[in-house]
């Protein structure tokens, strides 16, 4: 039987966990999540899951309208009860609470907004549908966060940081162990995140067969399933094609065989080692920024609009489906160029 890929292992593997998580909701979530499975990804459907069964468990502990009912008793029409201060009460309990198991739990602000932006998502598809006629959650605000500075590398330490991946240098006694066997392969997938801006998903996600050398392209899923070709430059080229005579070697288990990158156990790397991989070697250079695979992704993203100077051009290739998102993320840049334009234009000659 041939392999399945590893979005269709995601998917599959979600999918049940998706009927885990929804089995105590009520039974109306049931037609939401169908509702929603052709927009939205099953990483995405999970975590409305998450926050939903919060929401619930809410209402059955702390809310007096549903004083007696279980949770999978809250009817839609219960829901329509709700006002917009009960919202606001919710979102205020987020902040810290106590599961059912007596562990304290807190959420950062980006985590109350995430949280408040699926039950949107949950009132809005019943009240589309004429099957509430009332949506107290359209009436609150959401909650205004400060911007961030994005956290990247900067040109010496990207340089510094791949020559420390090749050598091991600064690394522990027990890391350098370790290094000769996975050297090649983590300086394949550092220098892949960094001259790429790929997400860390889509890193793990590849195929051997889906690097193309004659074209110089690697084949891979975006969000929402789409599929693309994202193009890499030489050293990407020179990391890979070092990788991959290495992995020809290679004998992967069953059911693993054509994944791209291996862990030492010669299984498709996970999401998480590739996260331990960048912090690993990320702090050999800086210990003052946490970087993330997402950070290295950030660092790319810069390093394009710098050098382009074309926000749909960055935003393109990074795969934001909204080009705000993309200015967003990059508008301190946008007042870098901003000032330099100042000193372009001359009035007198000197």
């Amino acid at each position: 039987m041939a392999e399945q890929s590893y979005y269709k292992q995601e998917d599959l593997k979600n999918t049940i966990k998706l009927r885990e998580l929804i089995h105590d909701l009520p039974p109306y979530t049931r037609e939401f999540f169908r509702g929603i499975e052709l927009k939205t990804s099953s990483r995405t459907r999970i975590a409305y899951a998450y926050d939903l069964r919060v929401f619930f468990n809410y209402l059955h502990t702390n809310n007096s309208v549903f004083s007696g009912k279980d949770t999978a008793e809250i009817t839609l029409s219960d829901l329509e009860k709700l006002k917009p201060v009960d919202i606001e009460e919710y979102l205020d309990y987020l902040k810290v609470y106590s599961s059912k198991n007596g562990r304290t739990t807190s959420n950062e602000l980006q985590s109350v907004k995430r949280k408040l932006a699926s039950l949107r998502s949950f009132y809005k598809y019943f009240y589309q549908k004429e099957m509430i006629m009332y949506d107290p959650v359209a009436l609150v605000a959401m909650p205004r966060m400060r911007e961030k500075n994005i956290v990247r590398l900067d040109a010496d330490e990207v340089a510094e940081l791949l020559d420390h991946v090749d050598s091991g240098e600064r690394l522990t006694d027990k890391q350098l162990s370790f290094h000769e066997k996975s050297r090649v392969r983590d300086l394949a997938i550092m220098t892949l995140l960094l001259g790429t801006g790929i997400r860390v998903s889509e890193c793990v996600g590849l195929n051997m067969t889906d690097v193309d050398f004659k074209n110089t392209g690697i084949a891979i899923h975006r969000k929402g399933g789409k599929e693309m070709t994202v193009y890499f430059g030489d050293e990407v080229e020179e990391a890979l094609l070092d990788y991959m005579a290495e992995r020809k070697t290679l004998t992967a288990l069953p059911g693993h065989e054509e994944a791209l990158f291996l862990s030492s156990q010669k299984k498709r790397i996970t999401v998480r080692a590739v996260e331990n991989l960048v912090k690993k070697y990320t702090k050999t250079v800086t210990v003052a920024k946490n970087i993330t695979p997402h950070k290295l992704r950030s660092t790319y993203g810069t390093n394009l609009y710098r050098e382009t100077g074309d926000i749909y051009l960055v935003a393109d290739v990074l795969g934001h489906s909204d080009v705000n998102t993309t200015k967003k993320h990059y508008a301190a840049i946008e007042d870098e160029q901003r000032r330099m334009a100042r000193d372009k234009v001359r009035l007198r000659r000197d």
